[in-house]
C-alpha cells in the first residue's frame, strides 16, 4: 500500500476497527477457559482482597495487544501489559514503565531505552530488548498491517537492541509526541506469541503487568489475579478482580445500585441513570473526551462540494438544544474539531454557534434552494436522539430531511461497498488510543484515510494544503510555533467542514465510594484501577 512520507495508514480494516464494528467472537484458549463459572462471579462485596468491575462492553473480541480495539480488551490489556512508557489514564501524562527512565532528549531523532531491573513476564520468564524489538518489528511491518501500524509508520524508523536490557529507537524525524505513541504499543513476550498470534486473538495473555489474567468466559467475565513478581510503578493493590461483561445499560446499572451492589465500579453509565444511583450513595461522574457525533458529507454529491453548503448545515443545529435532550446535559458543542474542553484544542475560525440566518444566507450565496436530503444515521439511540434536532433544524431553514437509520454495521458495508449517500451522522472516539492532536486529527483526515478518501470522497487543492499543514505541525519541536500550525490546521478543517463534529459527548463512570477509592471517570470506554484501592 503506498503512502506519503509522513502519512499514516488507515485502511479499511483498521477503520472497522477503530469503530468496533469488525471482528468475530473470538474462541478462548484452552488454558484460560474454565468449564464452569467461577466461584468469584458471586458478590465480592467491599472485601479488601477483592473487586468486582461492570463494562458495557463484550470481552468475546479479539485479545492481541497490537490489533484490538476491543474496549473490553483495551482496559485489562492495561492492567496485564506494559509499554516501555505509561501514561496517565486521563491527562496521558508519560512515566517510566518497562522503562527503567524516560528519554532526556526529546528533540533527538534517536531514543534510548534500558528496561527495569528484574522485570518478569507472568510465566516467571525476564522482560529482554529482544522482546521489544519483536514487538515493533511487528508494529512496523506494513505486510502485519496491525492496528497500532498507523500510530507509529508515520514517525518511527526502527527499534533495534543495543545490549540484552537497552533498545535505541530511530526516527524519521523529532515527533514532539513520542512519548504519548510510545504508550499505545504493549510489549509482549517473543517466546509465547511468535508464530502464535491465534493465541493473543483468543485470550491468552502473557504480559509482564501487576495483574493475570487467570479465566476468560466470552460474553461474560474475565478474572484477574495479582502478580507477585511484578516490581513496576504502579502494583496491584487486589488480590482477585472479577471484570463482567453487561453490554445491555439496564442490568449493568442494576449491578452498582442498591444497599449492597454486586460491584464496586460501572462504566458506561447513561446519563438518565445518574441521579438515581447518586440518590443510591454511589459516586457518579462524567469526563470529557473524543467521543463525538460527527457530520459526514459525499463532496462528489451535488451540491456537497461547496463548502458554503456544508457549513450551512451546520449552522442550522441547535447544538444547545441537542445536548440538553439528545445527551442530558452531558456533552459540549463542536465548536472546533478538537473538543474544546481537552487540551490540544483551540478555538476554530468557524464556531458553528446556532445560526439559521446565516445558514439560510450560506445556501442563497450557494445558488442551492429547495434542497432535499436524506440524513444516513447508525442506530444507536445517542445517534437517534441526537439526529431529531438536526432534522429539526435543517427544516427549519428550508432543508427537507429524511432520517434513514440503519445498523452500525449495514452502514458502513454500504459506505465501504461505494454506494451513493448525502451526508452521514455517526459517533467515533479516537481518545480510545491517544489524546496528541496529530492523533485526534489524522484518525479522520489523512492521505490513507476511508473516512476521507473512500466515504466523503474528498481530494484536490485544498485536501493537498490540509494534508501538507499536518504533516508540518507534526514534524515542529518548538512547542509555540506547532500550536500555531495546529491553529491554522483547525481553521482550516472548520472552513471545509467535511468531516465535523455537532457534539462531544461525555463517558459516565459509576462506583461505591465506600468500597472503593482512587479511581477516576474517563472520556474513552474503559476503567483503569491500577491506582485503585479498597476503602
Amino acid at each position: 500500500m503506498s503512502r506519503t512520507a509522513m502519512g499514516t495508514s488507515f485502511n479499511r480494516r483498521a477503520l472497522l476497527r477503530y469503530a468496533g464494528l469488525a471482528g468475530t467472537a473470538a474462541a478462548v484458549s484452552s488454558a484460560l477457559a474454565a468449564c464452569g463459572g467461577p466461584a468469584s462471579t458471586n458478590k465480592t462485596g467491599s472485601s479488601s482482597g477483592s473487586v468486582t468491575a461492570v463494562l458495557g462492553y463484550g470481552n468475546n473480541q479479539t485479545w492481541d495487544p497490537l490489533q484490538t480495539a476491543s474496549a473490553f480488551a483495551m482496559a485489562a490489556i492495561l492492567h496485564s501489559y506494559e509499554s516501555l512508557v505509561e501514561g496517565d489514564p486521563v491527562t496521558r501524562e508519560p512515566f517510566p514503565g518497562l522503562a527503567k527512565a524516560l528519554p532526556a532528549d526529546l528533540k533527538s531523532t534517536k531514543l534510548r531505552f534500558e528496561l527495569r531491573d528484574g522485570a518478569k513476564w507472568h510465566d516467571g520468564k525476564p522482560v529482554t530488548a529482544d522482546d521489544v524489538v519483536f514487538t515493533y518489528a511487528r508494529a512496523l511491518d506494513p505486510k502485519e498491517n496491525v492496528l497500532v501500524h498507523s500510530f507509529f509508520s508515520q514517525w518511527l524508523e526502527s527499534v533495534t537492541k543495543v545490549d540484552a536490557k537497552t533498545v535505541e529507537f530511530k526516527l524519521k524525524f523529532a515527533f514532539p509526541y513520542a512519548l504519548q505513541r510510545i504508550q499505545i504499543c504493549k510489549i509482549v513476550p517473543k517466546h509465547v506469541f511468535e508464530n502464535n498470534w491465534k493465541a493473543a486473538a483468543a485470550g491468552k495473555v502473557v504480559g509482564s503487568g501487576p495483574y493475570k489474567i487467570t479465566e476468560q468466559a466470552p460474553l461474560s467475565h474475565t478474572t484477574f489475579e495479582k502478580f507477585a513478581d511484578y516490581n513496576g510503578p504502579r502494583p496491584a493493590a487486589y488480590d482477585k478482580m472479577l471484570w463482567k461483561s453487561i453490554v445491555d445499560s439496564a442490568p449493568r446499572v442494576a449491578a452498582i445500585s442498591g444497599a449492597k451492589p454486586d460491584a464496586q465500579i460501572a462504566e458506561n453509565i447513561p446519563p438518565a441513570n445518574a441521579e438515581q444511583l447518586r440518590k443510591a450513595g454511589r459516586t457518579v461522574e462524567f469526563a470529557d473526551g473524543g467521543n463525538n457525533l460527527f457530520l459526514l458529507f459525499n463532496t462528489k454529491h451535488s451540491p456537497f462540494a461547496d463548502k458554503r453548503v456544508r457549513q450551512a448545515l451546520h449552522y442550522a443545529i441547535d447544538k444547545k438544544k441537542m445536548i440538553g435532550i439528545g445527551l442530558r446535559g452531558t456533552g459540549t458543542a463542536g465548536t472546533s474539531f478538537i473538543n474544546p474542553k481537552l487540551p490540544g484544542s483551540q478555538p476554530a475560525a468557524q464556531s458553528f454557534e446556532f445560526n439559521p440566518e446565516k445558514a439560510k444566507q450560506l445556501l442563497a450565496e450557494a445558488g442551492v434552494s429547495g434542497l432535499k436530503i436524506s440524513l444516513s444515521t447508525t442506530n444507536t439511540s445517542l445517534v437517534l436522539d441526537c439526529v431529531k434536532v438536526i432534522k429539526e433544524g435543517w427544516d427549519a431553514i428550508g432543508v427537507q430531511t429524511t432520517l434513514d437509520s440503519q445498523d452500525t454495521k449495514a452502514l458502513f458495508s454500504k459506505l465501504d461497498n461505494g454506494d451513493d449517500f448525502q451526508v452521514v451522522a455517526t459517533t467515533n472516539n479516537p481518545l480510545q488510543f491517544g489524546n496528541d492532536p496529530d492523533l485526534l486529527i489524522r484518525y479522520y483526515y489523512d492521505a490513507q484515510s476511508v473516512l476521507m478518501n473512500r466515504y466523503a470522497r474528498w481530494s484536490g487543492d485544498d485536501t493537498n494544503a490540509l494534508l501538507a499543514l499536518q504533516d508540518k505541525a507534526a514534524a515542529e519541536t518548538d512547542e509555540t510555533k506547532r500550536n500555531g500550525l495546529y491553529k491554522q490546521l483547525l481553521d482550516q478543517i472548520s472552513e471545509q467542514a467535511v468531516i465535523y463534529p455537532v457534539v462531544f459527548t461525555q463517558m459516565g463512570t459509576a462506583w461505591d465510594p465506600k468500597a472503593i477509592t482512587g479511581v477516576r471517570a474517563q472520556g474513552y470506554p474503559g476503567i483503569y484501577l491500577n491506582q485503585a484501592k479498597p476503602v
